[in-house]
């Protein structure tokens, strides 16, 4: 049996785009840039192999697959939140999945990463108390 070619890991989130086929690209550079917007002071890094944002721990992700691309991270609170308007989307757990052809309307990746970075300083509040 024939072994696959070994890739490189992306070390960048940079890198990681340009492995991505051109069509999906473009879905995932205005994500990347809507993410960016929504949450300036996010870090921006490679996790789990895949373009990620932290901002007081893991916030988002996202990712381009063979037959889908995925945003990851939405917590289950978020998700009942925006329900209505998720519907077109399969999700699974707490990631959406999407295609270039019908990708997550940017007014709404906004607000969904805006409710994470709520959740986020909410959590890191608490952990702040239980410190003192």
């Amino acid at each position: 049996m024939k072994r696959k070619p070994e890739t490189v890991p992306a070390q960048d989130v940079d890198m990681y785009l340009a492995s991505v086929p051109v069509q999906e690209r473009a879905v995932l550079d205005d994500l990347r840039r809507t993410i960016r917007a929504a949450a300036p002071m996010a870090e921006e890094r490679i996790s789990y192999g895949m373009p990620a944002f932290r901002y007081h721990g893991p916030l988002v992700f996202f990712a381009a697959f063979k037959n889908h691309l995925g945003f990851y991270g939405v917590s289950r609170e978020v998700l009942d939140t925006f329900s209505s308007e998720l519907a077109p989307f399969r999700i699974s757990t707490t990631t959406l999945h999407f295609s270039s052809e019908h990708p997550i309307p940017a007014p709404l990746v906004t607000r969904i990463v805006q409710a994470r970075v709520e959740e986020n300083e909410q959590r890191a509040a608490v952990r702040k108390k239980l410190r003192k």
